[in-house]
């Protein structure tokens, strides 16, 4: 039986773009359905009943919801292939670790950045950078957070990279500066196919972001 893979998704969604990177290190071919995050399918809403959102990851009919999940899921299913966590416990528990911490702070204070003004844009860009220089202290001299490879922490944080120029030119502030090692590291991740296939146009991500600021009416 062919296997069938769909990812349900939104273009510049961070969230859907870790799945779509962990396909493409994987080499799974699927079937990719855009959603209108105003109009949601009825497929969106069936696989998704709990939470209503995307990205869903469809395998062979059966749903498998939020992207850390989901990048997870791959790996154990498609072992064969570029293995994105590691094989050691200890070292597995401190990948989950840190990819929980980047959803626990950068989506949120990148959001902030974008979508407020004056003292509280200010304290989102002060705990924005703070929270990247952590990471850099974890990435340390390591090509990867992982080590020499590419991985579970790598694929969890990069998509933001897409997002940087737009936090960058709404908050007037440099993130190559504050956070050299970073913005280092993420060129290094863009050159894989699977990132650089994967991770959609900066700008026009900024041009998606001014939209939102209109519709909330953020100036």
């Amino acid at each position: 039986m062919a296997e069938e893979v769909i990812l349900l998704d939104f273009w510049p969604s961070p969230f859907g773009m870790r799945v779509r990177i962990a396909l493409a290190e994987k080499g799974v071919a699927y079937d990719y359905k855009e959603e209108d995050l105003k109009s949601k399918s009825p497929l969106l809403l069936e696989m998704n009943p709990v939470h209503k959102k995307i990205p869903v990851l469809i395998h062979n009919g059966k749903p498998v919801c939020e992207s850390l999940i989901a990048v997870q899921y791959i790996d154990e299913v498609w072992p064969d292939k570029s293995p994105l966590m590691p094989s050691d416990p200890y070292r597995r528990s401190q990948a989950r670790f840190w990819a929980d911490y980047v959803d626990k702070k950068i989506y949120d204070l990148g959001r902030k950045i974008w979508s407020t003004k004056g003292e509280e844009q200010e304290a989102a860009k002060e705990e924005f950078v703070e929270s990247l220089k952590l990471l850099e202290g974890e990435l340390g001299d390591k090509p990867f957070f992982g080590g020499e490879a590419f991985g579970f922490v790598d694929v969890a944080l990069v998509p933001y990279y897409s997002w940087f120029h737009a936090y960058e030119t709404c908050g007037g502030f440099s993130i190559e500066a504050e956070c050299p090692k970073i913005v280092a590291w993420a060129k290094r991740c863009s050159l894989l196919d699977s990132v650089s296939k994967s991770l959609p146009d900066p700008k026009k991500v900024h041009g998606f972001v001014l939209e939102l600021k209109k519709r909330y009416g953020v100036e």
